[in-house]
């Protein structure tokens, strides 16, 4: 409330104590450097600078802190850095926790205005841990509000929209009125995303009330652009452009000429939709080329520049503004640090890319459209694999570049298989069929029809009913929609290596239902097997030998609590494992001794094959954080679960890992990185093979399910083939027929 301060320090005297004064000045200063005023904000602050010249009172910590946001204010970002470092060690030195945290919570916010996501994590939760100590709430408050932004921005809405709600209900708790309008807006951009229009518009209208009740300049601003944002999202081209007007006039009354950049936007969008394409052309441009051009922004005007151009038939210079947005985007995702946000960012670029692939397809460039496609996919892992290093730094780099290398019927050829390879996008969905010799695309329904029904199947396989027997309609569809198109390519019994995309990575292919003349599952047609990316199977090697047929087996752990009880099967299922290696060549721990450790300081590379059984937990809002569940450890009982970012730092030579455990394949899929969990953890850390469920699992079939699994092992049947063999007596027996007991395991490639 910076008007107010101005207010109340008007009525007072200057104080005649050197540490109040400099305060009163310090305080001043600030309200004017947020209320734009920033000539009168910088004498204030010199003013202040003088008296702390020559003594070191504690008032002249935030003096400093003042001095970095009159920068933050003006745009002078690497300024108002130093300022806040200078800060930092001052409430550092003097023991001063509030200006130590403060400070962090000011560095975090000059990294997010640099797109500096992570970092911006890094600082804010140094900056939380110390407000939480000290029970500065408001700190608290404003340390969520950047944690959210920043990992929205990173691409995890679902995080993101967590924090917010969070930090709403405790902005109004506080009466903060700043934070709740900015919690309001931060929350519409979620709804906006997930097409809840009416929500995000609701969003921004009260934060647009509260900021103008507050005369929260910055905040207004923040509102109308993105209510400018909105307006063309549901085709309203008058407020659009109202709003846009209105918050570029607000931008021009700072010095920050980024903040120009948002509404000449949302202008340039508004003119290409009018026809007035020759404004909107010159507009990205300017928006393209300059220099202090948000990357985010930047690759939203080239992306807009392309469509623009695609719209007019100006093949050419679309396709070279679709590569550059590539590149601005790939230049950016260069930056980030995070497993947890390598994972997530590819979100940001999914429209483009989908709209890229589109354009490609419409062009008959099948082939560059399939290369650029499997680009996008399994970034995070290919990249903890040492794969695509070479295109990423071209892409990141070059704009011209042309489609990465890869050719898909090498791939089939040395898999000796057939790849079923899908896009589903926002406008069309396509599949790429290909074997030995030739590549087939085929044109397939919107993301949305196929997503809808992929979510009503799972819901049916989950029981009780056998949908076999129950009609399965949804199974028969998404038959027709997604593996019938192919059907030509695929022989009986063939190996089938399915590449999902989107809601398909928690589909079990093998459970479609293939409609006549005998209606029957498709797993009796087909060995199939998961895949990330076209690009990870073409790099695949052979395990190697010098630890062949060793096994670590961990599991049938101790009860941790009512919630991981004692699983029956348990003991039977490691003898039934452990029978089928030399007692030389296996390493068993078991109960107590089942605990982390027993894999994480054991030299898990050292082994063929890994198995694990046991409770399994899959987190969606930080799939690093899956889990194992095992016993405690004697010197840390609290201490017994293997997490997901543990295992991503122990490398792996496995031929095999399995998970016998519920929700081991994840629960949560991620644009292009597909399901992200267990599964994903040992595949980034090298094994070659897992096998991981997609839902809960039954102890006593799994038991029956291992038993035989391992039985086709030890005849030398390759993992894919031995699961099917697995699955299919149990298919055809009597007691475990429906699919609910059979289909979660699938078995994952790299």
């Amino acid at each position: 409330m910076h008007p107010d301060v101005l207010r109340i320090l008007d009525t007072a005297v200057p104080s005649v104590q050197s540490e109040i004064l400099i305060s009163q000045l310090s305080l001043r200063g600030i309200a004017n450097a947020y209320t734009h005023n920033f000539p009168e904000a910088e004498r204030l602050l010199n003013e202040a600078t003088q008296l702390c010249a020559d003594q070191r009172s504690a008032s002249c910590g935030e003096l400093v802190q003042g001095r970095g946001l009159l920068a933050s204010q003006q745009g002078e970002s690497a300024t108002a850095e130093d300022f806040y470092q200078q800060a930092l060690a001052f409430g550092r030195s003097h023991q001063d926790s509030f200006l130590e945290s403060s400070a962090l919570l000011n560095l975090a916010a000059e990294a997010l205005a640099e797109s500096h996501f992570d970092e911006a994590i890094d600082y804010s939760e140094a900056s939380l841990r110390i407000a939480q100590i000290e029970h500065a709430r408001v700190l608290e408050l404003a340390n969520q509000a950047n944690i959210g932004w920043a990992e929205y921005r990173l691409g995890d809405s679902d995080r993101a929209l967590v924090v917010f709600l969070d930090a709403e209900k405790l902005a109004a708790e506080l009466g903060d009125v700043s934070d709740q309008e900015n919690e309001l807006t931060d929350l519409g951009y979620i709804y906006m995303d997930e097409g809840k229009l009416n929500q995000a518009n609701e969003s921004f209208r009260k934060a647009l009330d509260l900021a103008k009740k507050n005369d929260l300049k910055e905040h207004v601003y923040n509102a109308l652009r993105v209510l400018a944002r909105l307006s063309l999202r549901r085709g309203d081209l008058e407020k659009a452009s109202d709003f846009a007007d209105q918050a570029l006039d607000l931008a021009r009354e700072t010095s920050d000429h980024t903040d120009d950049l948002y509404p000449r936007l949302v202008q340039a969008q508004i003119a290409s939709k009018r026809g007035d394409t020759a404004n909107a052309e010159t507009t990205f441009r300017l928006i393209e080329r300059d220099p202090q051009c948000p990357v985010f922004l930047k690759w939203e005007a080239e992306h807009s520049l392309a469509q623009l151009y695609e719209g007019q038939n100006r093949a050419e210079q679309a396709d070279l503004e679709y590569r550059a947005g590539i590149t601005s985007f790939e230049s950016a995702r260069s930056t980030v640090r995070h497993e947890d946000s390598k994972i997530s960012f590819l979100t940001n670029g999914a429209s483009l890319y989908d709209d890229y692939v589109r354009f490609l397809i419409a062009h008959q460039r099948n082939a560059d459209a399939l290369k650029w496609a499997d680009f996008s996919r399994a970034r995070a892992l290919a990249e903890g694999l040492g794969v695509l290093a070479k295109d990423l730094r071209r892409t990141a780099n070059d704009s011209t570049a042309s489609a990465p290398d890869l050719n898909p019927q090498a791939v089939a050829r040395r898999t000796k298989g057939t790849l079923l390879f899908y896009w589903l996008g926002e406008k069309q969905s396509y599949l790429w069929a290909t074997d030995s010799t030739t590549t087939h695309l085929f044109t397939l329904p919107r993301r949305t029809d196929i997503e809808a029904a992929v979510q009503r199947y799972r819901t049916a396989l989950n029981g009780p009913q056998n949908v076999l027997e129950s009609g399965g309609e949804d199974g028969r569809a998404l038959y027709q929609m997604l593996i019938a198109p192919a059907q030509s390519m695929l022989r009986p019994n063939a190996k089938v290596y399915i590449l999902p995309d989107g809601s398909l990575n928690n589909l079990n292919f093998e459970t479609l239902i293939v409609p006549s003349p005998n209606p029957h599952y498709w797993i009796e047609d087909a060995d199939v097997i998961n895949a990330s990316s076209l690009r990870i199977l073409a790099a695949s090697r052979a395990p190697t030998k010098n630890h062949a047929n060793r096994l670590l087996l961990i599991g049938d752990s101790v009860a941790v609590g009512k919630d991981y009880p004692e699983l029956p099967k348990a003991a039977d299922q490691m003898a039934s494992v452990a029978k089928h290696f030399p007692a030389e060549r296996r390493r068993i721990f078991s109960r107590e001794q089942a605990n982390p450790a027993a894999y994480l300081q054991n030299n898990p590379e050292q082994f063929s094959n890994v198995h694990f059984v046991a409770h399994g937990t899959a987190s969606r809002l930080s799939p690093l954080d899956s889990a194992i569940v095992l016993s405690g450890d004697a010197d840390n009982p609290s201490s017994f679960k293997l997490y997901a970012r543990d295992i991503v730092h122990h490398r792996l030579k496995a031929d095999l890992v399995t998970i016998s455990a519920c929700y081991g394949a994840g629960e949560r899929q991620y644009s292009g990185e597909g399901l992200v969990g267990l599964a994903w953890a040992f595949l980034y850390a090298g094994s070659h093979n897992v096998i991981a469920a997609l839902w809960d699992v039954a102890d006593a079939s799994t038991y029956q399910l291992m038993d035989r699994f391992y039985d086709e092992l030890s005849k030398a049947a390759s993992p894919d083939t031995a699961l099917r063999a697995a699955k299919l007596s149990l298919l055809r027996g009597n007691a475990f027929r429906n699919p609910f007991y059979w289909a979660p395991f699938q078995l994952y490639a790299a």
